[in-house]
């Protein structure tokens, strides 16, 4: 007499783990071992149907080397969609390649290649497929979700690597000699206030913190411009947080800012200063501004002022890029800037392993934008040329250079600022 209670124990204890075939073998054996009456008893049991249990017991009497890896017998379950709807693969191959390509007579000419908007655009040529069915057919034509990979330096200036082969060397000529050094640019300009920063830091388990949905600018707080001057051979930072428009007279005066504070501290015996920037922006090459403003400075401190500019397109090459506003980034990420106050901290309290160290102060100063620069001006600048590229590489020095620093050297004189 067959255990009708304990067969229906041991299948409902097997069956999550065993497939349709599985399944289908293992009550035909329970079936079989049951002698006459089994399939009726066993069908009772576990309730697998009796042609199942039938089909079970002819595979367990027959060689079914054939079946090794199967499932189901051959022509079981749904043919493929791509049997039923010949065509489909190829249609789905055509809308890929042709948004690929850009073509502009193309079906998903301004649509994103989700598989959403393929499935749409395979049912309006007449196919039907779901989403999952999309995405396993295009994983069968080679395709996958991939973002953009910058690796296109796009045309570049022929004398570009011999630019920067200047521009070390002339980091070292004036490392050589003791004379300062520096890297600058502006900082990406950054909205002041309770606003998403990119980035993760470490805060309570679901307790993130809430900033604004949308970045509209706060007027009483407004934005911020951090200009940064590296000293390459001390590795140390000097930010000056602007909250106006950057421009040439705003560079100038934190280059102005970092000499006072640090410079001519670090550099007593200066007499030359080296600075190298990017081609645009504020500190641009074709920026008039930009070479009046240095002059003044040379004016004030008798500093005879080298500038040595990254080619076009080179900006990322620019130390202060990677060894300082890089690591102000990494300091501050996953942080709402949410006052001045909040950012200068932030800045200062940058540091690395290396032994950067940063200062930082708030520039309140009003820069108004589109000055002129007349050519009396630009004709009265003591500027010389270098003989290789001398739109990148010049040195403004102060009138009658020599005498000005003699007269400074002089015992009892004092310094100018």
């Amino acid at each position: 007499m067959i255990d009708i209670a304990a067969v229906k124990a041991r299948f409902d204890r097997l069956a999550p783990y065993l497939d349709e075939r599985a399944r289908r073998l293992f009550v035909a054996n329970e079936a079989l071992s049951a002698g006459w009456g089994g399939i009726t008893a066993v069908s009772e049991a576990t309730g697998v149907a009796r042609s199942t249990i039938g089909r079970g017991l002819a595979e367990l009497g027959r060689d079914n080397a054939q079946l090794a890896g199967r499932v189901r017998r051959p022509g079981g379950g749904s043919k493929p969609k791509i049997e039923t709807q010949p065509g489909l693969l190829e249609a789905l191959e055509d809308l890929v390649q042709s948004a690929i390509r850009g073509d502009p007579e193309a079906t998903l000419r301004w649509v994103s290649r989700s598989q959403r908007h393929l499935v749409r655009a395979l049912a309006e040529r007449g196919f039907t497929a779901s989403q999952k069915l999309v995405g396993r057919l295009l994983r069968r034509l080679g395709f996958s979700l991939q973002g953009n990979r910058k690796t296109r330096e796009g045309a570049s200036h022929p004398d570009r690597d011999v630019q920067f082969e200047h521009i070390n060397e002339k980091i070292r000529q004036f490392q050589n000699g003791s004379q300062p050094a520096i890297s600058v640019d502006t900082k990406k300009k950054e909205l002041v206030g309770d606003f998403r920063n990119g980035g993760r830091e470490l805060r309570p388990k679901g307790d993130p913190e809430p900033v604004r949905v949308h970045d509209f600018k706060i007027p009483e707080l407004g934005k911020v411009a951090p200009y940064g001057v590296y000293d390459i051979a001390a590795n140390s930072g000097w930010i000056n947080v602007g909250i106006d428009h950057d421009t040439a007279a705003f560079a100038v005066e934190s280059i102005r800012r970092w000499w006072r504070a640090l410079g001519k501290t670090r550099y007593p015996g200066a007499t030359r200063l080296l600075i190298t920037a990017d081609c645009g922006g504020s500190n641009g090459v074709r920026v008039r501004l930009w070479k009046r403003e240095l002059q003044t400075f040379a004016n004030e401190t008798g500093l005879s002022i080298t500038v040595a500019h990254y080619p076009p397109g080179t900006s990322k090459w620019n130390r202060i890029e990677h060894r300082l506003f890089a690591f102000i980034t990494q300091n501050w990420r996953g942080k709402p800037l949410l006052s001045r106050e909040v950012i200068i901290q932030l800045i200062a309290a940058t540091t690395t392993q290396a032994g950067l160290d940063v200062q930082c102060c708030l520039d309140e100063n009003v820069y108004p934008k589109a000055i002129k620069v007349s050519d009396a001006e630009i004709a009265a600048i003591n500027i010389a040329c270098d003989d290789f590229h001398g739109e990148w590489n010049y040195t403004i020095s102060p009138p009658d250079h020599g005498a000005w620093w003699q007269q400074r050297s002089a015992p009892g004189t004092k310094s100018t600022k």
